[in-house]
């Protein structure tokens, strides 16, 4: 007779089940996302029932709380880029094409994707440990009682506000990360910053800009909605309040950059 320790069956259960719980998440998002769209429009088609100060109190947290974070590293990873292509400009005589590598990499790229992340990690677990603990108190059970839409007190103000404040923060990251670049740029390979700024026009075209804060509302919307969908999941007591922070964070991230991954696959295929 075989032993129970090395049957398959454990194993095989444990995956079905990880399947399906993976499953019913993905369904309940969708039904989250569905219910957001719903009271979204709802608002648009009633602009009387738009919350200005809950949307205001969170474009001040989520947007200008996080510009001093946002800047720091941007400008420090703009050091990084042009520190790193120096030494092999510098070998084919490209000095000035610092410029390109800085300009591009950043305003296209870095800049929307590392603010992404950051707030992602700053006011995505802020949601959710927010809502979560609203939900372990039983803070939404009594929203609901008093007939307040816990969607539209919690969620549609976080979601507005971040799509407004992730384009700005993105914007701001570029001014700081090109200025990090080029001031590496002059200290590395000599390139002035009048020489750096005189190529900057023809190195980043006005598609190459846009396509860098396009991505930042889709981010955005990604970051507000996982935050807040986790903290609605809530249940129990405090130790439920940090896992779902957890994932969360980790779920925001790891979307973000496959909705990054998605967006440069289809600008390649549409040559942009």
């Amino acid at each position: 007779m075989a032993d129970s320790t090395t049957s398959p069956l454990p194993v095989l259960e444990r995956i079905g089940r990880s399947v399906a719980g993976v499953g019913a998440q993905g369904f309940a998002l969708l039904s989250f996302v569905g219910e957001t769209a719903l009271a979204l429009l709802g608002w648009f088609t009633h602009p009387a029932r738009i919350r200005w100060r809950p949307i205001l109190f969170n474009l001040r947290t989520a947007g200008l709380d996080a510009m001093p974070i946002v800047g720091l590293l941007s400008f420090l990873l703009g050091i990084v880029v042009a520190y790193q292509g120096a030494g092999q400009l510098r070998q084919y005589g490209a000095n000035i094409y610092v410029t390109d590598l800085v300009g591009l990499s950043m305003l296209r790229e870095f800049a929307p994707l590392m603010s992404a992340i950051i707030i992602a990690g700053r006011s995505g677990s802020a949601y959710a440990a927010q809502i979560g603990t609203m939900q372990v108190t039983q803070e939404v059970d009594a929203m609901r009682t008093l007939g307040i839409a816990p969607l539209d007190m919690l969620v549609l103000p976080k979601l507005i506000a971040l799509v407004i404040a992730l384009p700005l923060l993105t914007v701001f990251a570029d001014v700081l990360g090109v200025l990090g670049g080029m001031l590496m740029a002059r200290a590395q390979l000599g390139v002035s910053f009048h020489e750096f700024l005189a190529r900057f026009p023809h190195a980043v075209s006005t598609t190459s800009y846009l396509v860098g804060i396009g991505k930042a509302p889709v981010f955005a919307v990604i970051i507000s909605v996982i935050g807040c969908f986790q903290g609605f999941r809530t249940r129990g007591g405090a130790d439920s309040v940090g896992r779902q922070t957890t994932r969360a964070v980790v779920q925001s991230i790891f979307l973000v950059i496959l909705a990054d991954a998605l967006f440069s696959i289809a600008f390649s295929v549409l040559d942009l």
